[in-house]
């Protein structure tokens, strides 16, 4: 069941509200994890950064607040290792933004008639598993000290709000509604330890995994009437780091068990046309 939260924060991070912080961003070398990791150290936190690589000079230019880790989140020790990191090197860890999924269409995602078990099983590997290891390293963590924290999971508009016609990779969409589920039972048990669990999900963002709907002229004029906030135009990496540092701060401490869509309109936007 799709749950929605009625929100005010501000639409850009300000110094200061993450000061002491000391957060774990798995999926942080690219597109919104990035912009996060940079919206988050802007913010006054200290950030262990987990991704598969690392762009040339990203170490000098996060700079002493930051750990840059390559490691592939699907290993189930990758976050238990990057927590470990957080409180080891940096002197605490107090939450966690898990971003790293993504497309499995290249191995065999699409519509269920059409979908491969290589497509399916990797498809939930790289998205859900994922979640599921770096939730389960945080939860471990927080428990062992004794306090209040926060987890904010990558959701999707594709967990509730189909595209039939231009994104029908039906195991992605699995993974992303299994993500909200996860998100809402793991908030409602540790919500009486103080520990937090949300979501965001975004519509379509302009990062490396959407390249084939960015360079399709069909696609970016259905994304023109389906987000048409702005102006009608892909997300950018950079439309979520609020919300993330909203939700990663003290500013969200009321709030748990939350999916926010960050998605331009998307899911409130009605395209008819056959298919779509």
């Amino acid at each position: 069941m799709r749950r929605q939260c009625g929100l005010r924060f501000r639409g850009s991070t300000t110094v200061g509200e993450l000061d002491g912080r000391v957060v774990v961003i798995v999926g942080a070398t690219s597109g919104i994890g990035l912009s996060a990791t940079r919206a988050c150290l802007r913010a006054g936190a200290r950030v262990v950064a987990v991704g598969l690589s690392v762009p040339p000079g990203l170490d000098a230019e996060l700079g002493s607040g930051a750990r840059v880790t390559v490691a592939d989140a699907r290993e189930p020790d990758t976050a238990r290792r990057a927590v470990r990191q957080a409180v080891e090197e940096l002197g605490g860890f107090h939450g966690l933004f898990h971003v790293a999924g993504g497309s499995g269409r290249a191995a065999g995602d699409g519509p269920l008639h059409e979908l491969s078990d290589r497509g399916w099983e990797e498809t939930l590997q790289l998205n859900l598993t994922s979640t599921f290891h770096s939730n389960r390293a945080a939860v471990e963590q927080l428990l062992r000290q004794g306090t209040p924290g926060s987890v904010l999971n990558m959701g999707s508009v594709s967990a509730f709000s189909p595209s039939p016609r231009f994104f029908s990779t039906h195991a992605y969409a699995a993974a992303k509604a299994a993500i909200v589920g996860l998100t809402l039972a793991a908030a409602a048990h540790y919500a009486p330890r103080g520990i937090r669990f949300n979501a965001v999900a975004p519509g379509l963002i302009d990062t490396s995994m959407s390249a084939r709907a960015m360079g399709d002229p069909q696609i970016l004029e259905f994304v023109r009437k389906k987000q048409p906030l702005d102006g009608g135009r892909p997300g950018r990496p950079s439309d979520l780091d609020a919300a993330v540092v909203f939700f990663l701060s003290d500013q969200s401490r009321f709030v748990t068990g939350q999916v926010l869509a960050v998605d331009g309109g998307w899911t409130i936007t009605d395209v008819v046309g056959k298919g779509e």
